[in-house]
């Protein structure tokens, strides 16, 4: 068989090879841009943190895609109204103890969240992987956990301030009031 280099056949069988390759590649990053994006954006500052964590997109991207992945497996309901009216009124109690007994609050406020996410179907028993799960629906408030929860390690090294437990108390409360909230049928919670 005689190849001739300059074989017009061979030369549209090359520029087709190579247009196919860049298409390719074209489309392979133009999908991993829309991932970005989707990502960045359904995660807000938990993908950034994620990136620096990870050390970088790609790895972080993979990491979060298996939180989805792993909550979309679990059983996460919305509570019932008796439920949910328990829980207020408990967060009522825990938040009036405050001014007398600051360091009690925070306390009963790192239980009660615990609590409401468990009654959620979130499991609880490591910090780290709650806060991963709790990432995935409410990005947007889970360093406000992150942060309280360090408060109240802190708090039983005796090393937090009145204004560090006060702080704490913002936080775990806007974590709960995401999780006590109720959500319309079909419709997910970005937060």
């Amino acid at each position: 068989m005689n190849f001739n280099l300059m074989d017009p056949k061979l030369i549209a069988l090359a520029v087709v090879v190579v247009l196919i390759i860049v298409v390719g590649v074209a489309l392979y990053m133009r999908k991993r841009k829309n991932t970005t994006a989707g990502l960045r954006n359904r995660f807000g500052p938990e993908y950034d943190r994620a990136v620096k964590q990870h050390g970088s997109e790609r790895k972080a991207e993979a990491k979060l895609t298996d939180r989805e992945t792993r909550v979309e497996m679990l059983k996460i309901r919305d509570l019932d109204p008796a439920e949910r009216e328990r829980y207020l009124a408990q967060w009522q109690t825990v938040q009036s103890r405050f001014v007398d007994y600051p360091k009690g609050a925070v306390t009963e406020a790192d239980e009660l969240v615990c609590s409401l996410m468990q009654t959620r179907g979130y499991p609880v028993a490591d910090f780290d992987q709650r806060a991963a799960d709790i990432s995935v629906d409410h990005p947007r408030v889970v360093e406000n956990y992150r942060s309280a929860h360090a408060v109240a390690l802190q708090l039983g090294k005796g090393e937090a301030s009145t204004e560090d437990l006060r702080t704490a108390m913002i936080h775990y409360r806007s974590l709960f009031d995401e999780l006590a909230q109720v959500q319309i049928p079909g419709d997910k919670k970005v937060a």
